[in-house]
C-alpha cells in the first residue's frame, strides 16, 4: 500500500453507479412484485453492498482500512434496466472512491444472483465513479498559478558553512510542488536584525509569502519569533496549531516549536523549524490547504 501518513483527515465522499439490464419483462416485474424465489432483491443487494463497502480493504490488495461513517445503497429502475447507486462518506486520510465502487459492484452481482434463474441474459453493463469530494484536488480549485515565494534559511552554521543547507532545500521542494515560483532564495545568520530586515524588504506587492526556516527553538540564538511579531498586522494562531498538531502526532519534540504565522500587509510570513524534518513536515502541515488564503487576501 502507499504511504499515507504524510496526508490530512479530512471528509471524503463517493458516490458509484452500476447498472443491471434484464433482457425481459417478465424479471422486471417478478423484482418490482417482489416476487423473486430468492428473496427481496433491493433488501438483499443493499445488505450486500453495505458489507461490501466495509470490506473493501479485504478484497482490494492496496486499499487501506478506514472507518465507513455513512454508507447508502439505492436502487431504481428504468425500463429493463435497474440502476444502483452507492453513497459513501468517511472521515480519513484517503477517499472512498473504490469503496464506493466495490459497493456497487457487489449490490449487482447480487441481483444478478438473484435473478439469473429468471433471466439467463442478463448484464451487468457498467460500475463507474459518478462523483466524488475530499482530498488534495478539492482545496486547490481558483488558487492563482502565479504566487510568488521567499525561502530564507535562518542558521548560524549553514551561514558559516559548517553544515549544508538542506531544511531549505525541503521547504523549495513543497513548494515547487505545489507549484508555488521561489523569487529569492537564500541563508543568513541567527540574527534578529537580519531577520527584520528580511520582512521590510520582501513583504511588499508581488510577493504573496516569505518562509523563514530556523530560530524557532529555546536557545539564546533563536530570535526568529521575536524579530517577527512586531511585524505582523494580523496573527494566524491556527496555522501555529496545524503544525504542531501535525508534528505532535509523528514526535513529541513538536511542542516546544515556536512557529509563528501571519500577515504583513498581504504577504504570508511563516516561520518554521529549521530541521529537515520540522520543515518538512511543517510544509506539509499547510501545503496546499494554505494556498486558499490568498483568494481571502485578495478579496476587496
Amino acid at each position: 500500500m502507499i504511504n499515507i501518513s504524510h496526508k490530512h483527515t479530512t471528509l471524503r465522499t463517493a458516490i458509484a453507479q452500476a447498472l443491471v439490464k434484464l433482457s425481459n419483462a417478465e424479471a422486471m416485474q417478478a423484482l418490482l412484485e417482489n416476487n423473486v424465489p430468492k428473496g427481496d432483491v433491493p433488501a438483499t443487494a443493499k445488505i450486500a453492498g453495505l458489507y461490501a463497502a466495509k470490506r473493501t480493504y479485504d478484497t482490494i490488495p492496496h486499499c487501506h482500512p478506514l472507518p465507513i461513517e455513512y454508507a447508502d445503497i439505492r436502487l431504481s429502475t428504468d425500463g429493463l434496466t435497474i440502476c444502483i447507486e452507492s453513497e459513501i462518506h468517511t472521515i480519513y486520510k484517503t477517499g472512498v472512491e473504490v469503496e464506493a465502487m466495490h459497493a456497487a459492484a457487489v449490490a449487482a452481482l447480487t441481483v444478478y444472483d438473484m435473478l439469473k434463474p429468471l433471466d439467463d441474459k442478463i448484464e451487468i453493463q457498467s460500475i463507474r465513479l459518478l462523483k466524488k469530494t475530499g482530498g488534495k484536488g478539492d482545496f486547490l480549485k481558483n488558487i492563482s498559478p502565479s504566487l510568488q515565494a521567499v525561502v530564507v534559511v535562518c542558521s548560524d552554521a549553514v551561514y558559516n558553512g559548517k553544515k549544508t543547507d538542506s531544511a531549505g532545500v525541503a521547504v523549495k521542494d513543497v513548494l515547487q510542488k505545489h507549484k508555488v515560483n521561489i523569487k529569492h532564495y537564500f541563508i543568513i545568520p541567527d540574527d534578529k536584525k537580519e531577520i527584520e530586515q528580511v520582512v521590510k524588504k520582501y513583504a511588499q506587492p508581488g510577493i504573496h509569502m516569505i518562509i523563514i526556516a530556523g530560530g524557532t527553538g529555546l536557545t539564546p540564538r533563536d530570535q526568529t519569533p521575536e524579530a517577527l511579531i512586531p511585524l505582523l498586522d494580523k496573527t494566524i494562531p491556527g496555522m501555529e496549531e496545524a503544525m504542531r498538531a501535525y508534528g505532535q502526532q509523528r514526535t513529541p519534540h513538536s511542542m516546544v516549536s515556536r512557529s509563528v504565522c501571519g500577515l504583513t500587509g498581504n504577504t504570508l510570513i511563516l516561520a518554521i523549524p529549521g530541521s529537515t524534518r520540522g520543515a518538512k513536515e511543517s510544509m506539509d502541515a499547510l501545503f496546499p490547504y494554505v494556498l486558499h488564503l490568498f483568494n481571502e487576501t485578495q478579496k476587496t
